[in-house]
C-alpha cells in the first residue's frame, strides 16, 4: 500500500502541540483593517485551537 501525502496547504496553516492538540491561526488580518475595531484586529492576531469536530479530519489531511 502506498503513503500517504501530506496536504502541503494544511502542513503550512497548522501546527501540532505538543499535547496533540492542533493550532491554527484566525482569519480577517489581512486587509481592509482601517474599518475594523482595534479590539478585533488584535484579537484575529493570536491562534487558537481547531475545533474538536474537525481534529479528525485536520489530523488525516496532515498525514498524521
Amino acid at each position: 500500500m502506498p503513503k500517504q501525502k501530506t496536504r502541503k496547504s494544511v502542513s503550512k496553516r497548522f501546527k501540532l502541540t505538543g499535547s496533540g492538540k492542533i493550532k491554527r491561526n484566525k482569519a480577517g488580518h489581512s486587509h481592509m483593517l482601517i474599518r475594523r475595531d482595534n479590539d478585533v484586529k488584535r484579537a484575529a492576531k493570536k491562534s487558537t485551537l481547531v475545533a474538536a469536530s474537525d481534529e479528525k479530519k485536520v489530523k488525516k489531511m496532515m498525514g498524521k
